[in-house]
């Protein structure tokens, strides 16, 4: 039952991004910032072979210094409908340059490249929302690559809610923990 489980677990986070609609595509995700979580709403790109979970961000925001420092870093995903909360903690990537890196930028199309050519850094003060500036000649894009070491699956339902632990340590064999 454990090892269903833990396909389920990733089956659901794989829909986050292969439907445009899915509760997991907006998760929250958590840094560290003087022994204090920070946590923002981001978008789940995609995953890799190993379950790394793909990111983009601009590479001069907040978060970018935080996992400079401390890479440890942890995403929440909640489905409302399903009732199912499920966690993935590890080890945040930071890729700016490479083949990986070049291949994601070229997904990023149209009016979502603005998002990453901004003349100033994220979190800057402007007079109006409208009054963002851009540079069509420099971009500021980040892969963020999440490497799980820990993923938690918590199923509310009745009669029995059902919440389950992962670990990489342990080769990803399941337990279940009290909910």
């Amino acid at each position: 039952m454990l090892n269903q489980i833990l396909e389920d677990l990733k089956n659901e986070v794989k829909f986050g991004y292969l439907k445009k609609k899915h509760p997991f595509r907006y998760p929250s995700l958590a840094s560290i910032e003087d022994n204090v979580p920070v946590q923002r709403t981001v978008v789940l790109r995609d995953s890799t072979q190993d379950f790394e979970l793909i990111m983009y961000t601009d590479e001069r925001s907040d978060k970018i210094h935080q996992f400079e420092i401390n890479p440890n870093a942890s995403l929440l995903f909640y489905n409302h409908k399903k009732l199912l909360q499920i966690k993935v903690e590890g080890k945040m990537k930071l890729i700016r340059s490479g083949k990986d890196y070049e291949d994601y930028w070229s997904r990023v199309q149209g009016k979502s490249q603005k998002d990453f050519i901004t003349t100033n850094p994220p979190g800057t003060p402007i007079d109006n929302p409208d009054h963002v500036e851009y540079k069509d000649d420099e971009h500021h894009f980040c892969l963020l690559k999440l490497v799980p070491e820990r993923m938690e699956y918590l199923q509310l339902k009745r009669p029995n809610h059902i919440r389950a632990v992962f670990d990489k340590t342990n080769n990803w064999e399941g337990q279940f923990l009290n909910p």
